[in-house]
């Protein structure tokens, strides 16, 4: 083939590439989020932290009249569960924060969160379930609602200051500059949003050095601070006004 019909082929190409309809892997991602929701939250910061735009289908799970209720028949169908975040990427739909990130990882390798050193990659998952099995559902709102309102506070600073006490403890072993040695992974993407929730329930955190170090120091991060609660389009606004955090 001549250089000429080379160069043709490749103008062609690129105008062609110019006008061509995205395909369902090329669509940016649309993350079913709620503000407040924590495991939302973790999927926010590791998107950010890999560097993915998205967009936000803000999924209202208190209001029945908000243009998109996670009880609504239209959210069933996205989210059998009715629960979030639910991700749409590539094509597909995916359910559950701790899946959603596994997928990023093993999807968009760029910033892993994930270390290479089997026992370090087993320690992280340790940490995140440690956090969303043992702590982050027993202070969930629907479990808090059975509880009763009267009880709800005292039940949700028990179980997190006890749990806090054994994650103290593996933290103080595994961390530096983050939850396992120096590299962001999984387990600092679910520690930040469990220690919003445990200041939400004015828990006392004195008795957690780690912990709220490691949450101070990762809070600082960009994709952090962009992701916060106060920062999303579906924040009220007498939250987002009175504790807006920079993006």
């Amino acid at each position: 083939m001549s250089a000429l019909r080379k160069s043709t082929i490749s103008l062609l190409n690129l105008a062609g590439n110019g006008t061509r309809r995205l395909s369902s892997s090329d669509a940016k991602p649309v993350l079913y989020s709620y503000y407040a929701s924590s495991c939302a939250w973790r999927v926010r910061i590791a998107l950010g932290l890999k560097g993915i735009p998205y967009e936000i289908k803000a999924t209202h799970l208190f209001e029945p009249n908000a243009p998109l209720y996670s009880n609504s028949s239209e959210y069933q169908e996205i989210n059998p569960t009715q629960l979030v975040p639910a991700l749409k990427i590539d094509g597909q739909i995916l359910c559950d924060s701790v899946a959603i990130m596994h997928y990023l990882e093993q999807t968009k390798p760029q910033q892993p969160l994930l270390p290479q050193d089997p026992f370090k990659r087993a320690k992280v998952l340790q940490i995140v379930q440690i956090i969303c099995s043992g702590i982050q559902p027993l202070q969930n709102a629907s479990v808090l609602d059975r509880v009763g309102k009267k009880n709800s506070l005292e039940w949700a600073q028990y179980w997190i200051s006890s749990r806090f006490a054994g994650l103290e403890k593996v933290l103080s072993a595994s961390s530096g500059k983050f939850c396992v040695g120096d590299e962001i992974s999984m387990a600092d993407c679910c520690l930040v949003p469990q220690v919003f929730n445990a200041r939400r329930f004015r828990v006392n955190l004195n008795p957690f050095p780690t912990i709220v170090k490691l949450d101070d120091s990762f809070g600082t991060q960009s994709a952090v601070r962009a992701s916060h609660p106060y920062n999303q389009p579906d924040c009220p606004p007498e939250l987002a006004n009175k504790q807006k955090i920079s993006k």
